[in-house]
Parts: C-alpha cells; sequence; structure tokens
C-alpha cells in the first residue's frame, strides 16, 4: 500500500473513532465551510438547527481570509489578527458542544484551512477551551484533552489531510 493510501486509511479510522455526534458535527461543519452542498437542506432537523447552521455559517465566511493569512513562520507581527479570528471560530465550535476534545478540534481544522495551520491549533483551541462562555466542566474536559506532546511538538506536518467525510444517505435495505 503507498503512503496516500495508508494515510488515508488512518485519517479514516480517526475519524471513526469519534462519537456519531461529532462526526456529523466535522461533516457539517466543512459543508459550511468549503461550500459543498446547502448545510440547511443536510443537516437542519429543526428551526433551532438551522439557526445555528446559519450562525456558523456567518462566522465561517472568515475561513477565507484566515488561509491567507496563516502565519509562515513564528513571527508575532501578524500573531493578533490571525489568532484572534481563530480563537474566535474556535470559540463557536467549542460552544457548539460537538467536538469534545483536541482530535476532533484538529481533525476539523486542518481541513478547513489546510496543513498549514497545525502550528497554531494548540494556542487556539486552549485559548477557545478556556474562554468562560463554556460551563466550567467543558474546560476542564477539553483543556485535558490536549496532549503534552500536542501542545510541545517541535514539528507539524505538511501533508495535506486526504479523507474528507461527507454526508452518506441512507440506503433502504429492503428496497436493495
Amino acid at each position: 500500500m503507498n503512503a496516500g493510501g495508508a494515510m488515508l486509511i488512518s485519517e479514516m479510522k480517526e475519524f471513526a473513532s469519534f462519537d456519531k455526534a461529532t462526526q456529523r458535527y466535522i461533516r457539517r461543519s466543512l459543508d459550511v465551510g468549503i461550500g459543498r452542498t446547502d448545510p440547511i437542506a443536510t443537516w437542519a432537523r429543526d428551526e433551532i438547527e438551522a439557526a445555528s447552521i446559519t450562525a456558523q455559517g456567518r462566522f465561517y465566511k472568515q475561513l477565507e481570509h484566515l488561509r491567507l493569512q496563516i502565519p509562515d513562520d513564528s513571527g508575532l507581527d501578524m500573531l493578533e489578527p490571525f489568532l484572534g479570528m481563530l480563537t474566535t471560530l474556535a470559540a463557536f465550535d467549542l460552544g457548539q458542544d460537538r467536538l469534545p476534545n483536541f482530535a476532533s478540534f484538529r481533525f476539523l481544522y486542518e481541513r478547513l484551512l489546510g496543513a498549514a495551520v497545525r502550528p497554531w491549533l494548540p494556542a487556539a483551541f486552549c485559548s477557545a477551551a478556556a474562554l468562560p462562555h463554556l460551563h466550567p466542566d467543558t474546560r476542564r474536559v477539553l483543556l485535558q484533552s490536549i496532549s503534552e506532546s500536542a501542545a510541545t511538538a517541535p514539528g507539524w506536518s505538511t501533508r495535506e489531510p486526504v479523507f474528507w467525510p461527507e454526508w452518506v444517505e441512507k440506503v433502504d435495505v429492503a428496497a436493495a
């Protein structure tokens, strides 16, 4: 098996390890963030969820700008506009209570923004997870979910993600 195939399988296994609500939120977020489908028609089960998707769309309008502003080094001159905006998006997503840990957050944001964002994800995640809009128990669980190795990594892969989970229509087994 070539390296690309092995990475695809690895990413599929990681996605499969997330609970169903997290998988659903990641697929929905990708639809909102990269415009694959009409997210309200695909994902909204009620008016509350439609409102949440609409709000997410407003926040995610910043994604294109963020993709262009990812600092290419650890220079602090671009830190405030980039990390501030990334933390705001992260705070919205963590506030939806569907990304229960750093792994699911990282999985989503690598796809929304690309591999170049990896060095910045621990800081954005920890900042957003520590904000007071989250319940203290939620803050604790989120902050405990980031491993020491993820928080202190000496370097990050520049390989782009290869697995992009999507909505799959249910098949009526009786009709098939």
